[in-house]
């Protein structure tokens, strides 16, 4: 059937492609049923949405995502078929149903996802099969390298180290890390994602900043001028089976452990790490128990020893945020504040010496029990916030002082002594309020655990762009009450 390309310059994050409501009537076609567009020795299979009003019978209209890879005009003749269901979709079922998949299956499931033969709905089913059947350590194998298989590698050299965190924890280590590492003379190219389920990642947090999405050569360009780069995984195309999983991952609130394992794993493979500290916080309101912290240890030991990646796993108990801000501008007021060794963030800067200490010692550059030390004196001297600054530059931004949101309440001590901060409930209050696509709204907290107050005290604020967001915000705090007193 050949159709004429109308341009409606659209973007849908995928290739779609919408026909006349007629012409997919007579031609027995379905929305989200799946179609071959061709031209030349071109061919993609898009997803089918039908229209009316801005449509003859004899053209279709498609996403940027498929005029940009066919280099597709208006007025050009396409040839479209009904494309069968894809085989992955009886594969998916499979793991559903609890059995096994080999190399072969995996390998088919994440070149569909790439090739966006799968809706967000099918990627769903997938993600739920994990989440219910679990994957033994041969399947997160395969499914690790097949991400890697279907992405671009930065092939980079050197003595490259990274760093990853399970995440659930609020509290913006990385960007502190990566500028105390580097100053150090460490290589370290941190490829960060978006939020999960959490109220901001730390790609969500550096653009508050500075631009974090670039190509492969614009950031070789950026590691070598200044040893380190903190950017969005996703723009790089270095695991994209991985970043659309995570897209439908965030719909579902979902983040199962053979997906997370195989995620971060696959992008550590992808820029070349050859050491790498992961830490995994536990505890009553981290995302993971002491004992499955432990799973995961052995588990990550066992994948990496496979990639011959030196890895070391930082298990830390942790209740409550370790900064003070939760949101992208609020988490980056705390990062300014711990590197220009104003105002401090104790908490927030104890973690993040620890973990350089840890990765100083991982790769030798410091010797057993002398890391943090070390840390210490590179954050001291000024040095990693002068390297924090060459990377927010060479990423195309400045330091500046950004405001929080427009609309804000103050939350006030019941008692003299806060006895728990639920993690959970203040990460989904700060959901609440827009984070992360509202980069200014959040959570401002004054105190933590433990801490003595007098009552009616100032404990926390929030933050928010809307007024209608802020009285969600509030309304969901008194409901849950996520700070409880003694």
């Amino acid at each position: 059937m050949k159709l004429k390309v109308k341009t409606l310059k659209f973007s849908a994050g995928r290739p779609v492609a919408i026909l006349h409501k007629k012409f997919a009537e007579n031609s027995s076609i379905h929305v989200d049923e799946r179609i071959f567009i061709e031209k030349g020795k071109n061919k993609i299979a898009a997803i089918v949405d039908v229209g009316k009003s801005f449509l003859d019978e004899n053209e279709i209209a498609l996403s940027s995502e498929i005029i940009i890879l066919m280099k597709l005009k208006q007025g050009d003749n396409v040839n479209v078929e009904i494309a069968p269901k894809p085989e992955s979709l009886m594969l998916i079922q499979k793991k559903l149903f609890g059995k096994k998949l080999n190399e072969k299956e995996i390998n088919l499931i994440i070149s569909d996802i790439v090739k966006n033969k799968l809706t967000e709905a099918e990627i769903a089913y997938f993600i739920s099969a994990i989440y219910k059947s679990g994957m033994v350590m041969k399947e997160i194998m395969h499914m690790t390298k097949a991400i890697v298989n279907t992405g671009n590698k930065l092939n980079l050299k050197g003595k490259i180290v990274d760093k990853h965190s399970i995440g659930g924890i609020p509290g913006r280590t990385t960007p502190i890390v990566v500028s105390i590492c580097s100053a150090a003379g460490l290589l370290m190219p941190k490829t960060s994602s978006r939020a999960i389920t959490s109220p901001s990642g730390t790609a969500d947090a550096m653009e508050v900043l500075c631009r974090v999405d670039f190509n492969v050569s614009e950031l070789k360009k950026i590691i070598k001028k200044t040893n380190a780069c903190i950017v969005w995984g996703g723009s790089l195309n270095i695991a994209p089976a991985d970043d659309k999983i995570i897209h439908v991952e965030k719909l579902l609130n979902l983040d199962p452990k053979p997906q997370l394992i195989a995620s971060i794993m696959a992008k550590k493979i992808s820029v070349n790490a050859k050491y790498l500290l992961i830490e995994i916080p536990y505890g009553k309101n981290a995302k993971v128990s002491k004992r499955q912290a432990k799973v995961l240890e052995k588990d990550f030991k066992i994948l990496a020893k496979n990639f011959g990646i030196k890895v070391k796993c930082f298990l830390n108990k942790s209740n409550e945020p370790i900064g003070n801000g939760v949101g992208p501008v609020l988490e980056i007021f705390d990062v300014i504040k711990v590197l220009k060794r104003k105002d401090k963030c104790y908490k927030l800067e104890d973690k993040s010496l620890e973990l350089s200490g840890k990765i100083f010692e991982l790769c030798g550059k410091a010797k057993k029990g002398k890391g943090k030390e070390m840390a210490r004196r590179i954050l001291d001297s000024g040095a990693a916030f002068k390297k924090f600054r060459e990377i927010v530059k060479a990423q195309k931004g400045k330091i500046r002082e950004y405001k929080p949101a427009k609309y804000k309440k103050d939350i006030y001590a019941e008692n003299k002594t806060i006895k728990e901060i639920k993690t959970k409930e203040i990460n989904n209050l700060a959901r609440t309020a827009g984070c992360p696509l509202d980069k200014r709204a959040g959570v401002y907290l004054y105190k933590h655990a433990g801490d003595k107050i007098k009552k009616r005290e100032k404990i926390l604020t929030i933050y928010a762009e809307s007024k209608i967001e802020l009285r969600e915000a509030v309304k969901y705090y008194r409901k849950v009450k996520p700070v409880r007193f003694k």
